[in-house]
């Protein structure tokens, strides 16, 4: 036992210290900076579900020292409410599993934690944490105006001040930018951290590592169907001014990104077998960078919401601290 613990403590260390590396790397490389955060989360999630909860806390904790001690302790909470600790929220409740017999299901068989549950919780981590940096940030109007301000300033730079946009178009663009900056950080944070989870559970799982079996995503991955009255809740938000709507389009754009990634697997398993689905999906990738064809993929994602569970037959490897009890 106490070889097994001293391995899960180094593997652990040694996945925070590459989470944090990857980090001060963003720092020092601001045009990589999206993807090298997002990097980051892949150690905490290899090693979570590949080697269980422990190694995964060492790593959270490794990280978070590590930058506290070379930056400073408000980096370091910053870093472990966007990538660390859901990295390992995640690679925790896809550990979780219970014979299926208690929940009405085959002997011998154990049913894992629903894949559409766990893009629930990366949709409202993710919006949290977005709203926790906003206020810590101060984000409002002001802190809007002066970017708005700034990003003009040097576009313009000496050119003719008469093609300078007039006082009314300044204004529209704040208020849009206002409203959108949420939207996009927190749809954009969803997709790069399922990404990541994706690449890990395919790393986990090649390596013979992984606890939990690998499933098919096309037909596993769909949005929880309370997700609907949440992003619901958050469009309504979104009209109504204030901070509730700076946080309606916080959530807007995090649960926008679940469905949206849900519409996408759906349209995976809809052509799956056919003989145009490559150059189908490849457009429906390409065309989903502009607002309408995402739209559709999204509605594609809001119309099929359901909540599939994983069965797989019981291993006697399987652990009864790894199962939802």
């Amino acid at each position: 036992m106490k070889q097994v613990n001293a391995t899960l403590l180094l593997t652990g260390v040694l996945a925070g210290i590459t989470a944090a590396l990857l980090v001060l790397g963003a720092n020092a490389q601001p045009s990589f900076a999206s993807l090298l955060y997002a990097a980051s989360a892949l150690p905490v999630l290899i090693v979570g579900l590949g080697w269980g909860n422990i190694a995964a806390i060492t790593a959270v904790i490794t990280a978070a020292v590590i930058g506290a001690l070379a930056v400073s302790p408000l980096f370091a909470f910053a870093m472990a409410i966007f990538t660390l600790l859901p990295a390992g929220w995640l690679s925790h409740l896809a550990n979780l599993a219970r014979p299926a017999s208690e929940l009405g299901g085959p002997q011998n068989l154990m049913a894992w934690y629903p894949l559409s549950d766990i893009l629930l919780h990366l949709c409202s981590l993710v919006a949290l944490a977005v709203v926790v940096l906003g206020i810590m940030i101060g984000y409002g109007p002001d802190l809007v105006s002066q970017m708005v301000d700034t990003l003009l300033q040097s576009v313009q730079g000496g050119e003719n001040p008469a093609l300078a946009p007039d006082a009314a178009s300044v204004a529209q663009l704040k208020r849009l930018m206002l409203t959108m900056l949420p939207v996009v950080q927190g749809g954009t944070w969803v997709l790069m951290l399922f990404s990541a989870y994706y690449v890990a559970v395919r790393i986990v799982s090649a390596s013979g590592h992984g606890l939990r079996p690998r499933e098919d995503i096309p037909s596993a991955l769909r949005m929880n169907r309370n997700a609907l009255f949440v992003f619901l809740a958050g469009i309504l938000a979104s009209f109504y001014g204030g901070v509730p709507a700076l946080v309606g389009a916080t959530v807007c754009g995090a649960f926008g990104a679940g469905f949206l990634l849900a519409g996408f697997a759906s349209l995976h398993l809809r052509t799956r077998g056919k003989d145009w689905r490559v150059p189908a999906l490849v457009l429906a990738y390409l065309s989903a960078l502009l607002v309408l064809p995402a739209f559709f993929i999204l509605v594609l994602g809001l119309s099929d919401t359901r909540r599939t569970v994983a069965l797989t037959p019981a291993r006697p490897a399987d652990k009864p601290d790894n199962r939802n009890t």
